[in-house]
């Protein structure tokens, strides 16, 4: 082929083009995805001693979830400061989800978080208050210089400066060996003689810039790529960014171990979104008072202050009692929220939040719109903490809100900043349609299953982070992609030099490729990869949206499988840009598919997974209190799904099967 590539408007592509072409690598360990649970799961492995490489679809130092920065760092019941015990956080973390979540990878976090933390610091990432710009503080304990959010009596959160962190566990890669390969989006698995359901021992991949095909050969596999996003909503033309996490994480772990025969559970929990939202604002770039901003004070538009309720729903009167525990309450995991978006969860872990009848009493009056975070009658302290080191250090808030705003002169002394709850469009917390919603955008949702080694039911596939069912959040990444490194590495030391199939690799090689073939933009338009994730997101929001019954999911189905037999075969690419988007939007229609085969196989309407189904409407029937899951069904063309179940806590005693694995 030519090494140049002429597109429609007679540019010339920067990069040689080597469709066609295979570069091989081999190593002990491969991980997929450089995120923050791919970067911790190299580290972990090369300090196992083991041959790693690292694939990365975009640019390591920044990419993922988490490159952008983090100022939380959730659950870490194991620093010194902390009051509760990691065994009774991850069980309060898993009730507080009615029994959805991930026990194991839940404790893992709980148990190790602080561990995790420390090597940062030893990389050179800021942890504690060094410069005393806190000291006296509340939320600072003077000993450690640890600064801590939320519950400043529990102290197991940590406020941290991790906008650097990314590219100082990047230095730690290389600085250990690890092979960083960037912008080669990975597409599939390979499996012993080819076959679904196989040992796994390898993976597949094309570069995003010379569109060559790579093939990755390993004693083990750490898949580490993100949630699916995209479902429902998408829009690149009215918003920049119209979703939370970048853009680029579409669920590509989920669709190619789904095609490799791994089991999944909890894809049928999806929920309203504002992140979901094209009509948002820029998140953490608008007053709110929660997460980030937990507890600024929001004034109305008079500047009469919204009181906050504690659990009981008493009005709290002392500013500092937003932060501890109420009456009879040992501890809560997040405070936060708004008349708008209460605080989920039970009420035994629900921290103070805005009073909950603020809408009613803005209706008659009492309170006048607009509402404005008030960070100037905030302690200053507070302030600072929140504007400065929150803000700045969370992901997507360095540069586009502290800097800009501050350079548009936005002083947090003297200025308020508007909250959208409300008004059509909040960034954060403001109730949208049925339609507008997520599938893991925020919050827990459904993922691989795995087991306390993070090995999926495909020997030689193991998880970390978001693609694990029932996860969330940095720390959890960090965790389990430290942990899992080491048990990857020691699986990969005793396993065969197995062959790769050369069929199942020129199959996935023709798949790559097709949609280059579809046409020419002079001659055949074809179909543009936006135009097909807009056709599946009209079907899931049709469809599968709320609430569902089983002639709607069968609708849903049906749509489906036209679209990927005669329209999806029409999608063109004429670059490997836009190859990489092709290849994604086929994942999100593999991880639409797997979405609807778990709705029509759970039988019952469920709270906690926002699941509402008018054929099955009693509310979480004790015997269906379970976890369903999937696998993709060998038998036919492939689309099916085989269905089973697990206990809802089949992980037994967390202490005992953690320590015997690190």
């Amino acid at each position: 082929m030519s090494d140049t590539l002429e597109t429609a408007d007679a540019e010339v592509w920067p990069y040689p083009i080597r469709y066609g072409q295979v570069k091989k690598f081999e190593s002990d360990v491969v991980v997929l995805g450089g995120g923050i649970a791919g970067v911790w799961s190299a580290i972990g492995a090369a300090r196992q001693g083991a041959k790693v490489i690292l694939v990365e679809k975009t640019v390591t130092a920044r990419s993922g979830a988490g490159g952008a920065g983090c100022d939380h760092w959730q659950w870490a019941a194991d620093n010194p400061c902390s009051s509760v015990s990691p065994e009774e956080l991850t069980q309060a973390l898993i009730d507080n989800q009615g029994g959805y979540r991930n026990g194991v990878s839940t404790y893992i976090q709980c148990a190790s978080a602080y561990q995790a933390l420390l090597e940062m610091e030893q990389m050179g990432g800021k942890v504690r208050d060094v410069d005393d710009e806190f000291k006296g503080a509340p939320f600072r304990d003077d000993a450690s210089k640890l600064v801590f959010a939320y519950d400043y009596d529990a102290r197991f959160v940590l406020r941290v400066w991790g906008n650097d962190y990314k590219l100082l566990l990047r230095k730690e890669c290389r600085r250990l060996g690890v092979k960083i390969i960037d912008r080669v989006a990975v597409t599939g698995l390979l499996t012993k003689d080819g076959e679904t359901g196989a040992q796994v021992i390898g993976a597949t991949g094309v570069n995003t810039r010379t569109g060559e095909f790579n093939l990755f050969k390993a004693g083990a596999v750490i898949s580490c790529m993100s949630r699916p996003q995209r479902n429902w909503t998408f829009s690149s033309e009215m918003r920049g960014v119209s979703t939370f996490r970048p853009p680029t994480n579409v669920g590509n772990g989920h669709a190619m171990a789904w095609r490799a025969g791994a089991e999944f559970t909890m894809m049928e929990k999806s929920m309203r979104s504002p992140f979901a939202s094209p009509y948002s604002y820029p998140s953490y770039g608008v007053g709110n008072a929660i997460n980030t901003w937990f507890a600024c004070n929001i004034v109305d538009a008079n500047g009469k202050e919204v009181p906050w309720v504690d659990c009981n729903g008493e009005v709290i009167t002392n500013f500092d009692q937003r932060y501890r525990p109420a009456r009879g309450q040992k501890f809560f995991i997040m405070g936060g929220g708004s008349s708008s978006h209460p605080h989920p969860g039970l009420k035994e872990y629900a921290g103070p939040k805005l009073t909950p009848d603020l809408a009613e009493r803005m209706e008659k009056g009492e309170f006048t719109p607009p509402f404005y975070a008030d960070l100037t009658s905030m302690p200053d302290h507070e302030r600072r903490v929140i504007w400065g080191l929150n803000v700045g250090e969370e992901g997507k808030t360095r540069i586009p809100i502290l800097q800009t705003y501050s350079e548009a002169g936005f002083d947090p002394e003297q200025d308020m900043l508007q909250t959208y709850d409300f008004l059509r469009g909040s960034g954060m917390r403001e109730p949208v349609t049925p339609q507008e919603r997520t599938f893991g955008e925020q919050g827990i949702c459904g993922g691989m299953v795995v087991d306390w080694d993070l090995m999926s039911t495909l020997p030689g596939l193991f998880g970390a982070g978001d693609l694990i069912y029932g996860s969330q959040d940095h720390s959890h990444a960090a965790a389990t992609g430290r942990y899992v490194g080491r048990r990857a590495a020691l699986f990969a030391v005793s396993q065969q030099n197995e062959q790769c199939s050369q069929e199942q690799i020129e199959a996935e090689m023709e798949r790559v490729y097709a949609p280059l073939g579809n046409g020419s933009i002079n001659g055949n338009p074809g179909m543009d990869w936006k135009e097909l994730n807009a056709a599946l997101c009209r079907v899931m929001q049709n469809y599968c949206s709320e609430p569902k019954n089983a002639e709607l999911l069968d609708l849903a189905e049906t749509w489906l499988d036209d679209i990927a037999e005669n329209e999806a075969p029409k999608m063109v690419a004429d670059n490997p840009h836009k190859l990489m988007r092709a290849l994604d939007v086929l994942d999100i229609l593999t991880c639409d598919r797997m979405i609807v085969h778990a709705c029509k196989a759970r039988k019952a309407s469920n709270t906690h997974l926002h699941f509402n189904r008018l054929d099955y409407p009693e509310m979480d029937p004790p015997e269906w209190h379970k976890w369903i899951t999937i696998r993709r069904d060998g038998n036919g063309d492939g689309n099916g799904a085989t269905v089973g179940e697990m206990p809802i806590a089949p992980w037994g005693d967390f202490e005992s099967n953690y320590q015997a694995r690190i």
